[in-house]
């Protein structure tokens, strides 16, 4: 399946390491995404509690449901551990999405050989942006 699809077939996202800080990209992402698109959209960070009003879950098992596509803005370091917390959830989402500068070969390679669509090192805002948001 290509991006376009990807994007157009996505209705609901977690946005893991969401934040409520202007000056970070995942909060651009996160704002353009809520004013752009029909998405729905879950941040996940437990280190706050809500994004301009919008709660904000701790993990991605808090999350209301299982959602379409994880867009991932952590540490590489950090990538197993959010990769394990997604494949505990009780259906799978169809995307892992790694955001601009995250290429993690393992954790792609095990998502894939899981089930999930894999996307690294592009940025979800930029993407949907170009291909779909006209």
């Amino acid at each position: 399946m290509n991006l376009e699809e990807i994007l157009r077939q996505t209705r609901t996202v977690a946005v893991v390491g969401a934040s409520a800080n202007p000056a970070r990209p995942s909060y651009g992402v996160y704002r353009y995404l809520k004013a752009h698109t029909d998405y729905e959209l879950y941040p996940v960070n437990p280190t706050i509690t809500d994004i301009d009003g919008d709660p904000v879950y701790a993990t991605v098992a808090d999350l209301p449901v299982v959602p379409d596509m994880v867009d991932v803005f952590r540490r590489y370091e950090d990538l197993p551990s959010v990769l394990a917390e997604v494949l505990a959830l009780p259906s799978l989402p169809k995307t892992l999405w790694l955001q601009q500068g995250l290429f993690h070969e393992q954790v792609g390679r095990d998502a894939h050989a899981a089930g999930l669509q894999v996307v690294m090192d592009r940025c979800l805002k930029v993407d949907h942006a170009q291909l779909v948001g006209r």
